[in-house]
């Protein structure tokens, strides 16, 4: 299941995490941030263990998404030892963000 990252929770789950972190912008409003979502969804149980796979609503969550400059969404980072390593802006096919998430790994 995909972990809700949230400005509270973020440097804990996301910051300290010794596993790529791979964290979804997106807010309830935008179109292709729901055909994201499942995906990103199954991303989360089959890298479960080996990745921290979540999602990051940038209206509940605006400290987050300004400190890391998120303009578009949906925009994905992939994130390793606390730091962004790759990100990608816009839908795109599952294997896209699954060739980010190996190359993390």
């Amino acid at each position: 299941m995909a972990v809700e990252f949230t400005d509270a929770n973020f440097e804990e789950l996301a910051l300290k995490s010794d596993k790529p972190v791979v964290v979804d912008f997106w807010a309830e409003w935008c179109g292709p941030c729901r055909m994201v979502s499942p995906l990103i969804s199954e991303l989360a149980t089959e890298y479960d263990g080996k990745a921290v796979v979540g999602k990051l609503n940038v209206d509940q969550n605006p400290e987050i998404s300004m400190k890391y400059g998120i303009r578009s969404i949906p925009t994905v980072l992939f994130m390793k030892n606390g730091e962004v390593v790759d990100k990608m802006v816009g839908a795109s096919p599952k294997q896209n963000y699954a060739a980010k998430i190996d190359a993390a790994l």
